[in-house]
């Protein structure tokens, strides 16, 4: 597989070094300094982008994708008001897309496992649910990704939550999610039920880069002739 990589900080180079252990070509990195490589013959070539660069970036990464035909997988998080355009250029354009808040297997079993509890705890509404997400101090978007991911799996299924919103809650039917940036924190999340009686905890604790890196190379392999908007339930059916 002939891969193009756009963004090659230390999660760019961890993909790299992955999928040149699986096998697959990195044809073309692009990065901030050398843009005009999207333009390039190199680039044209790839089979699939894998992108995580930063969210003001983001969007213009993806346009340029699509003007030469070249499947995205995206990790980028931060620029979702936009995820409804994307959708529809798959659908109107015949572009391909695949998107996840987060690429770790454990955390897409951890998706599974909130959205089985927050069924659960529906019944019991002496619990008050909240969510804690602990990440490293280059990390520019709060809430992650991943925690709004976990936050809509739980508003989906506890009738008594409307909304998350950041650190307080203004009512009651608030999801509060609180975001702690701190050391080199690859990724912690934490879902807390809370009564009077005792504390249920689930947690996900990311020891490395290493879990996400794989995942987005296995979300390319996945979507190499492949159209449409793509996700993790697609490749996992969970």
């Amino acid at each position: 597989m002939k891969i193009a990589l756009i963004g090659y900080g230390k999660m760019g180079k961890t993909i790299e070094r992955i999928a040149r252990q699986r096998g697959h070509e990195i044809v073309a990195v692009i990065d901030i300094n050398n843009q005009e490589d999207f333009y390039s013959e190199a680039f044209k070539q790839a089979e699939v982008a894998i992108e995580f660069t930063t969210p003001a970036t983001a969007l213009g990464n993806y346009e340029r994708c699509f003007e030469a035909h070249v499947p995205v997988v995206s990790g980028t998080t931060g620029w979702l008001d936009h995820l409804d355009e994307i959708k529809r250029r798959c659908a109107d354009e015949g572009q391909t897309f695949f998107y996840a808040s987060n690429f770790s297997v454990g955390v897409n079993i951890f998706f599974a496992l909130n959205k089985y509890l927050a069924k659960i705890m529906n019944r019991f509404p002496g619990y008050e649910v909240s969510l804690t997400e602990t990440h490293h101090i280059h990390k520019l978007d709060a809430p992650s990704g991943t925690a709004i991911t976990l936050a809509e799996g739980i508003l989906a299924n506890i009738d008594r939550k409307e909304r998350w919103s950041l650190e307080t809650a203004e009512r009651p039917t608030d999801l509060v999610i609180h975001a702690i940036r701190e050391g080199e924190v690859p990724g912690i999340h934490e879902i807390t039920y809370e009564s009077d009686a005792d504390t249920i905890t689930i947690k996900h604790d990311a020891k490395s880069r290493e879990g996400f890196a794989l995942g987005a190379v296995i979300a390319a392999e996945f979507t190499v002739g492949k159209k449409g908007f793509l996700g993790m339930d697609d490749l996992f059916h969970f």
